[in-house]
């Protein structure tokens, strides 16, 4: 997932250096939108984990 957020950040560098400010602006957005997604489900599995234990 991380992976998608660094691909839409580097379309939104790149848009911008060319001067497309929409297409920028969206990239960033998705970039911004993924990564929060990614976080909550980080955490999310962290408290799982924490809450099963080790499992061992």
């Amino acid at each position: 997932m991380l992976r998608w957020v660094l691909i839409f950040l580097v379309v939104a560098v790149i848009a911008a250096i060319f001067g497309f400010g929409g297409i920028a602006g969206a990239a960033a957005e998705i970039a911004k939108i993924i990564f929060y997604i990614f976080i909550i489900l980080f955490a999310i599995s962290l408290v799982v984990r924490l809450m099963r234990g080790s499992g061992r």
